[in-house]
């Protein structure tokens, strides 16, 4: 088995989150814990109590998304410490918590850094109204057919999910236009509406990017030999100096998930396994190469089916 790590975005919070993890798992238990001491605040009760409302905010779920992700991460790797991957990727959010796995930010790092760009994208929202559609098609519609008509409408796609799902992202007038274009001259049949804060991953992110690159100035990065896909380009960073780069470009650029995929692929990874709350990773692999092997870890009952070797 060579395996492939990623981690969960934003969407995917659920209140109940990572608890069994820290009520049997030491090592998810110190993540959690470590959490709310650096931050200052019960990300640990928050996770798993909720309130929902709360929980939802960007400012609070990207932080809570990450923690969790990592505390399933520890989980697994106090089961399983000698499965070393490939190569890691994660969507959007999820990002962060590949770098961290892979050794180029310090938990307490990363963790403040997220902290940071869930405020600034928060802001962003609340600034200036926006919103997401998600466009559903047979799987051969070109990915330059949806950047063009976005681009005629003022908007952005905001993710290349897989063969058959793209996210485009702007505002509201922008959004129904170019889903009325794809409709009409494309032949898109199913075009569903996003119930988000904000038009992420598009040009109205740009200043909340921008105001993320000092913030990351002052965090190191550690050159590391675990490979890392990011969203910005699809590609591995061989020069692991451009890796904040792409993170200040990742918050208003388009996620290249399919691309990140097909490059751990091409390290060789035949098992990918999702770290963190829900599945949607796992389901979007499927969906860009049906022939690999994928797990989730979102909590004790995941981790005691697996049986790797």
């Amino acid at each position: 088995m060579k395996a492939a790590f990623v981690f969960s975005g934003q969407g995917a919070q659920k209140v109940g989150m990572g608890k069994d993890l820290f009520e049997q798992c030491p090592a998810a238990a110190k993540v959690y814990a470590e959490a709310d001491s650096v931050l200052g605040w019960n990300v640990s009760g928050l996770c798993f109590s909720g309130p929902e409302e709360k929980l939802t905010e960007s400012r609070y779920c990207q932080v809570a998304i990450f923690v969790t992700s990592m505390a399933c991460l520890a989980a697994f790797q106090e089961k399983f410490p000698l499965i070393r991957p490939v190569g890691a990727a994660g969507l959007s959010l999820g990002e962060y918590g590949a770098l961290c796995c892979c050794g180029y930010f310090r938990f307490p790092d990363a963790l403040r850094l997220v902290a940071r760009r869930a405020e600034l994208m928060d802001a962003a929202c609340r600034a200036e109204a926006g919103t997401m559609a998600s466009i559903l098609t047979d799987g051969t519609t070109p990915p330059e057919v949806f950047a063009r008509v976005c681009a005629e409408c003022g908007i952005d796609v905001a993710n290349f999910n897989s063969p058959a799902q793209t996210v485009i992202s702007g505002t509201a007038d922008g959004v129904a236009k170019a889903s009325a274009i794809l409709k009409e001259k494309e032949g898109v049949r199913r075009i569903i509406p996003l119930n988000v804060a904000g038009a992420y991953h598009s040009r109205m992110m740009t200043g909340a990017g921008e105001q993320l690159r000092p913030v990351l100035e002052n965090v190191a990065v550690a050159k590391n030999e675990i490979p890392v896909a990011q969203n910005f380009t699809g590609a591995v960073t061989e020069d692991y100096t451009q890796i904040k780069e792409n993170l200040v470009r990742q918050v208003a650029g388009s996620v290249r998930w399919v691309d990140c995929v097909r490059s751990l692929s091409a390290l060789g990874a035949d098992t990918f396994i999702e770290f963190g709350p829900g599945t949607v990773l796992t389901g979007l692999i499927r969906k860009i190469d049906a022939s690999k092997t994928t797990w989730n870890v979102s909590s004790a009952e995941d981790l005691n089916k697996l049986e790797l070797q």
